[in-house]
């Protein structure tokens, strides 16, 4: 087979029925729902990713790829919901199940937390019986304690039950939170769109419907959110481009998406898993690649290095990816399913794992605003990064000193 010929890159895919679709790539024609699903089904992953690679580095550069310094807070594993996907769940009373206070909260992060942490990422259960005021008290709470920390907080699945405990619109809900302190929404909750998947999944929650109007709203408030699909379990090829290209449809409308999730589902402890078991390496970088040519419309596509491991993170920043997420710390909902990832990955760790594979790390903050570009050489940024966690844990004790004696 003759190599595939254009003016920016020459191929030779191993799957001839993607050369039509790189020519779309490369005359920057939009790819269909019949492209999405060939690209699924075809094998010719180093194609499929060379192709996503290529979209990048026009979007992005190619070169660059974001992390900041984050931290996970769950406040609650309690949940009126039972998603049969999901391990991380409880019934109150049940051996396991916990509910912080908002002081309990703040008082878990006081000496953990400095001004490098720029922001948390806050999400967890629908609790049965903590009303709407719970949750405005954790975010009043934190923002108060860490003024400068941006709260990126609650899925729209979370925004959904809020209104239905309260009688208030998806709106008054948001515009609540907003002055209670949110900045930002993540993208979960989304699983897949499509009902004959999520029915059978997740029947409880909100429908995508509903889960697109809940972004919607909140791009239409001025407020920035990220979109994810749960992939690897029983969904179909269609399912997951149809997943996409309805976010690609409301992308077009609002241009509010930052960062498109691709998150492994994980079988372990949960009801779904009787039915279906991991997904491969395989299958993960060809989703993130596909991922990058449908959504020609999101600025990123992040490879989540505590779903995908960190060796897997690291390759699919030449399938498309160009953010591997964050320092994290303490991530429980994946770990309950069977994520055997470390919770925490210090910065150093992350701008190595970055370094090595031959992209240069960039420290963002959760609105991809540029704090710093790591492009000396690593044994000078090794030594700045290690000095500077010691300034924070001679501070950190400082700060523990004083408090005590205020005690006294």
């Amino acid at each position: 087979m003759a190599p595939a010929n254009t003016s920016h890159i020459t191929f030779q895919p191993n799957d001839p029925t993607l050369i039509p679709i790189a020519e779309k790539v490369f005359a920057g024609e939009r790819l269909t729902f019949e492209d999405g699903v060939a690209l699924f089904r075809s094998f010719d992953l180093l194609t499929i990713g060379q192709l996503a690679d290529w979209v990048n580095r026009r979007r992005n550069g190619g070169e660059y790829v974001y992390f900041n310094v984050n931290r996970h807070i769950n406040p609650t594993n309690i949940c009126a919901y039972h998603c049969n996907f999901c391990s991380f769940r409880r019934d109150p009373g049940q051996e396991g199940a916990y509910a912080y206070t908002p002081q309990e909260i703040v008082a878990q992060l006081r000496d953990a937390v400095d001004e490098s942490v720029t922001e948390f990422h806050i999400v967890g259960g629908l609790h049965p019986e903590y009303g709407f005021e719970y949750y405005l008290d954790v975010l009043r709470a934190l923002k108060q304690a860490f003024p400068w920390v941006h709260l990126k907080a609650f899925t729209a699945v979370e925004i959904d039950f809020f209104a239905q405990m309260t009688g208030l619109s998806h709106e008054e809900v948001l515009r609540r939170l907003i002055d209670a302190g949110l900045g930002s929404m993540p993208g979960g909750g989304a699983e897949i769109f499509h009902p004959e998947v999520r029915r059978r999944i997740c029947p409880e929650k909100a429908d995508a419907d509903t889960w697109l109007a809940i972004h919607r709203t909140a791009h239409r408030l001025g407020l920035h959110t990220n979109a994810t699909m749960l992939y690897g379990h029983i969904e179909s090829y269609e399912h997951r481009v149809d997943h996409l290209l309805r976010l690609r449809a409301l992308q077009d409308e609002t241009g509010g998406f930052q960062t498109f999730i691709p998150l492994r589902y994980h079988p372990e402890n949960n009801q779904l898993g009787k039915r279906a078991t991991w997904t491969t390496a395989h299958d993960t970088l060809k989703t993130i690649a596909v991922s990058r040519l449908l959504l020609d419309n999101f600025p990123h596509i992040k490879a989540y290095w505590v779903m995908l491991t960190p060796e897997v993170a690291q390759l699919a920043l030449h399938f498309g990816a160009d953010d591997i997420d964050g320092t994290v710390v303490e991530e429980r909902i994946y770990h309950e399913a069977g994520a055997t990832t470390a919770q925490h990955m210090e910065k150093i760790e992350l701008i190595r794992l970055i370094r090595s594979a031959g992209k240069i790390p960039v420290e963002r903050d959760t609105l991809y605003n540029i704090r710093r570009v790591y492009d000396m050489p690593l044994e000078a940024i090794e030594a700045e990064v290690i000095a500077r966690r010691r300034e924070r844990i001679f501070a950190a004790a400082r700060a523990r000193r004083q408090r005590v004696r205020l005690q006294v």
